[in-house]
């Protein structure tokens, strides 16, 4: 089974920093691409960040240089797959329901094909 579960979210002020995780099954894990999406209230969901297998990470232009992805492998974190998304400096556009997201099959990584979606969790910018 595919398992995607995200935690840390919450509420923080602008130039606050916040770190989400995403704990995945090993399918999920193991997928070509694992990435992170938003979807602020009466928004498109918009794609934030993706991470790729061979340790590459691609950012949307407007969290570049303030939010960083990264993975932990199970012989790392206490037998958890989990990936991150460090958020600093955070303004309150920022302010959104985070989506981890893993597998698009043939599609682009930056695409919104993803197979396997997590519920969300909020994050909340004030100024």
């Amino acid at each position: 089974q595919v398992h995607l579960v995200e935690s840390g979210g919450g509420s923080v002020q602008a130039g606050g920093s916040l770190r989400i995780s995403c704990v995945a099954s090993e399918r999920a894990y193991s997928s070509y691409c694992m990435a992170w999406f938003r979807q602020a209230a009466g928004k498109q969901r918009e794609w934030v960040s993706s991470f790729k297998l061979d340790g590459h990470t691609t950012y949307a232009d407007s969290v570049k240089g303030r939010f960083t992805t990264s993975r932990v492998s199970v012989s790392e974190e206490n037998a958890k797959n989990i990936l991150y998304l460090q958020m600093n400096s955070l303004k309150p556009e920022d302010t959104a329901t985070y989506y981890c997201a893993a597998d698009p099959g043939s599609w682009s990584c930056e695409s919104e094909r993803y197979e396997y979606w997590g519920q969300g969790i909020p994050v909340t910018v004030s100024s």
